[in-house]
């Protein structure tokens, strides 16, 4: 005997893993953005109690910091949007193996990021 999808109870801990996973990487990308819009800050103090260093801060990391909050919001939203809507489907018995779209988008956009500041370092240096 074979339990059905939506009465097993694994497959809806199994979800709530991969919500969970979907958070941490959200919560990853706040804490990362946060830390990167301080830098400028950091760098504007440095050069404040250093009179002879040269720190040249262009308001790139604030930007880049509310970019990445932001992302990281978008992500935690769209888990929690995606897994009321399987847990919906997986009730209903309707669920279907497709390929995650949100996990997908956001490694394309993570890696446009990370061209970008590889570009952007290269540049500056």
């Amino acid at each position: 005997m074979t339990n059905e999808p939506q009465d097993d109870p694994r497959v809806y801990f199994a979800a709530e893993r991969t919500l969970l996973a979907w958070l941490r990487t959200g919560l990853g990308l706040i804490g990362v953005g946060f830390a990167v819009a301080r830098f400028g800050l950091f760098l504007r103090e440095f050069q404040a109690t250093q009179p002879l260093a040269r720190v040249h801060s262009t308001g790139l990391s604030k930007w880049s910091g509310i970019a990445l909050v932001a992302l990281g919001v978008i992500v935690n939203v769209s888990a929690a949007l995606r897994h009321i809507q399987l847990v919906r489907q997986l009730r209903a018995g309707t669920w279907e193996p497709t390929v995650s779209t949100g996990g997908v988008l956001l490694s394309l956009v993570l890696a446009a990021i990370g061209v970008a500041m590889a570009v952007w370092l290269v540049a500056v240096h």
